[in-house]
Order: C-alpha cells, then structure tokens, then sequence
C-alpha cells in the first residue's frame, strides 16, 4: 500500500470570489477526509461581504484535511482543505520515471535542465476556476507503459513554468478568468473562448468580458455592495436564557453594507423628493397582464410596472443615469441601465441589478425580475451581479411602510423608493372617491442633478403610472 507524503498533498486556499474581498466565511463542507473529490466538484460554500458562493476544488485527489470548521471567518489566501492529489502512486518518483513524461514532451537538452534544476514545492495558492490543465477530469492519453508519470509529477512538471520542460498543454484549454467574471460572461452572452485576455499570465478580467459585449460602453467606474435604507433583515433567533443583552457579531453582507452606507452617506450630498400617485390604473393593468398569455409563468406585479416607468423616465431625462469620478473630476453618463433591486435576504440587505435593462421588453424584464427575486431568496446571488448597478428601486411598500429617504448605492445619481400602495380617498374627476395610492420618493446625488432635473424624472415616473398607457407612447 503507498504511504501517503507530504510531497503528495494540495493546498486549497481561500481564494478571492469578490474581486477584492480579503475574508470569507465557512457556511457549510460538503466533503469530508477520505472523500475522494473531482477536477471542478463543489467542497464547501462560503459568505463574502457579497454574497454566497460555491467554491469547487480544482484537482483530483482525496480529502486529507478540513482545516477550519463550518462557521470560521478566513482570510483570503489562507489553506482551507488539503487534498492527496498522488491518485494512489508514490510521491515521488524515481529519477528515471521523471524524467521519461519530460523526454517525451521535450527535446533532451531541456530534459536535462529540468533534472538540474530544483522541483519547487507543491504547495501554491490556487484561484476559483484557474486549476492545474494537466489535472483536468479529461486526461491525455498515455503514449506507452514508459511514459506512465504519478499525478503528482505531473503537477510538478506543470508548475516549473518555463524552469524545466512542462507537460503538453491540453488542446482544448479552458480559459482564465474567475467565477464572477464566467458568471458576467454568462449573463452578457459572451463565449470566453473569444476573449482577448489583458490580466496577468492571460486571466481575462470584467473590463475584458464587457469591451466584448459592448466595446462602446465603458464599465462604471465604482461598483461596490449595495447600501440601502430599508428594515433590517431578521436577525437569528438566539436563546439568551434570561440575559439582559445578546450580541451578534457584525460581518458577511451587513457589514459591507454598513460600511458602504457610511461611506455613501458622507461623500454624495443626497437630496429627497417625494410625490404621492394615484396608481388605480396600474393596479388594474397589473391584473390585465397577469391573464395576458405572453406573460405566463412569469413575474407580473405592481414593481414590474415601476421599474418600466423609472427606465422610461430615464430614457426621457438621460442625465440622470450618471456617476460622479472624484480620482478624474469627471462625470460619467451611462448610456445604458443596470437596474438595481434592494432584496431583504436573511444573510442582510443585498441589491443585484439588472444588466441592460433599458434594452428588454417588459416580458423580458419581468423575466429577468423573477429570476433576480428567485436567486436572492435563495442566497445564490453572485458577486457580479451586485457589481456594475446604476440605478436603484428600493420597496418598501412591502412592509407596509408609507416611503422613506433611501441612501444612494456608491457609483450611483438616483434611487426610488416606492411605499405601500393603499385604498385612500382621492380627488378623481371632481368627486372625492377611493383610489389605490402610493408615495414615491427619489434621492439623487446633487452634484451630478438639480433641483430640476431630479423634479423632472419623478414626476415623469408619476405620470406614467397614474396614466400606464404612456409607457407606450413615450418609450
């Protein structure tokens, strides 16, 4: 039976699923010592400040160690699993047998200086979808009994990276690039296969997936999680057996929103503006397409018309869709709407958006609305879609809260609060009746809009909403 080495085991390091974070949580193992896991399988999951997220292993191997419990905050590079990645065979190989895989991909003078050179040591930080080419579940075919190499010097080989004659690089290579940016490839319908990479060692990066998608749109320059004003998320239920105060530690998705509330709260000079609406027209358009058969099975609700509105206002005022540059003292337009939707999630406040919402048809968007609600509740947001937004709905009204003063998301002009929809009496064609109303509130960065231009979005959202047959007319 072989003895299992050192020389034999992989590290697994927390990598960086958020593009900057520098911690994550353990949430949940879903292997154990002695389980034998596969290039791409799914160990564990964790929560960032942004989100939950899977993370799979990227070799073979079985399971040798768990190095933190289910629950543990860990820094960002540090070991989390190790894996025995010899796949039975010893972990190391005589000298001869080393050097065959090396004499078989290369000329005999580099085989030579491979020999010379020192093996460097196994252990490496290894990123989320980056992993070793030759330790893909889709193995190369073996050329003879004597070209038989042990996994582990074939990752050896691998990582001498140009120091020593490396093993064939597989034909169908996958590309570089991390799970948020596969994620926004996926989203924006880009094939990485055609990307042209620009990080280091040929990572492909956002700005690479988004001058594919759209060369003529720029990436926003902020992108950061989502602060917005809105009831706290409920807090887990503890057992405090009679004490006076429970404390709950501050971390994950609050305290990224808490810092990112700060920080927006005392850099953009916020400005609220309220308007009370008559929506009774749009409360009966809302049940019109609940039957209309070009909308089954999807997500038809009176946010769905809201958020139409709020795109049509911005198309018609498109000043407001901005950010504001303070390294370039710069305002950037945009010439296209990542719409942001504040979800109440039980891990805290979180707002995916809603990429090129100005370009779908209400049935799409409200697909796209069904999909973001659904993912959200269940805590498979991504990083990527919490990043890029640039403007914001934020409902209230689901709490039955008349509105609010909500606080801008970092990056972005304007956010729209909307409050509960509620059966008032209303002035309506001379004669006080009983309408279905809602109060809406903006807030929007005064440095980037006025008092007018703020004025004018409002009113233009009010006004399609009291009167819905303008969503046609003015989009």
């Amino acid at each position: 039976m072989t003895t299992m080495t050192e020389a034999s085991v992989r590290e697994f390091k927390m990598p960086d699923v958020g593009e900057g974070l520098t911690e994550a949580e353990i949430l949940k193992w879903y292997v154990q010592p002695g389980d034998t896991v596969t290039d791409g399988q799914v160990v564990c999951e964790v929560e960032t400040a942004k989100a939950a997220v899977e993370l799979p292993i990227p070799y073979d191997g079985v399971v040798r160690e768990l190095r933190f419990p289910e629950g543990t905050t860990v820094d960002v590079g540090t070991a989390i699993i190790a894996v025995d990645v010899s796949g039975g065979a010893p972990a190391e190989a005589p000298a001869e047998q080393a050097q065959a895989a090396p004499a078989a991909a290369a000329a005999p003078a580099e085989s030579a200086k491979a020999e010379e050179e020192p093996k460097p040591p196994a252990r490496q930080p290894v990123l989320v979808g980056y992993g070793v080419a030759t330790t893909s579940t889709k193995r190369r075919p073996r050329k003879g009994p004597e070209v038989k190499v042990p996994a582990a010097a074939q990752a050896v080989q691998t990582e001498l990276n140009g120091h020593g004659a490396p093993a064939a690089v597989p034909a169908e290579s996958r590309p570089l690039a991390k799970p948020p940016v596969r994620k926004l490839a996926k989203d924006l319908g880009v094939d990485l296969a055609t990307v042209t990479p620009s990080g280091p060692d040929g990572v492909i990066t956002r700005e690479d997936v988004h001058a594919a998608a759209a060369p003529q749109v720029a990436e926003p320059a902020v992108a950061a999680p989502a602060p917005v004003t809105a009831p706290a998320a409920t807090a887990p239920v503890v057992s405090h057996d009679g004490a006076r105060e429970t404390r709950i530690p501050v971390k994950g998705v609050r305290k990224a929103t808490a810092q990112a509330m700060i920080g927006s709260a005392f850099t953009a000079p916020h400005v609220t503006e309220f308007v009370t609406v008559d929506v009774t027209r749009t409360m009966k358009l809302v049940e019109e397409l609940k039957q209309d058969k070009e909308f089954q099975g999807l997500r038809v609700n009176p946010l769905l018309l809201i958020a139409k509105a709020l795109l049509v206002a911005i198309k018609r005022n498109p000043d407001i869709n901005a950010s504001w540059d303070e390294a370039n003292q710069e305002i950037v337009l945009k010439h296209y709407v990542n719409l942001g939707i504040a979800a109440a999630t039980p891990r805290g406040l979180i707002v995916p958006n809603i990429k090129d919402a100005h370009a779908k048809t209400l049935p799409q968007l409200a697909e796209s609305l069904g999909e973001l609600v659904g993912t959200a509740r269940e805590g498979r947001t991504s990083p990527a879609a919490m990043q890029g937004g640039t403007v914001t709905i934020t409902n209230v009204g689901v709490f039955g809260v008349d509105t609010g003063t909500p606080i801008l998301n970092p990056g972005e002009s304007a956010i729209l609060a909307v409050g509960a929809i509620k059966l008032q009496p209303w002035v309506h064609k001379g004669k006080v009746k009983p309408r279905q109303v809602t109060t809406l509130a903006l807030s929007f960065d005064h440095r980037l809009v006025d008092g007018e231009l703020g004025s004018k979005v409002l009113a233009d959202v009010a006004a399609i909403l009291e009167q819905p047959k303008r969503l046609i007319s003015w989009a």
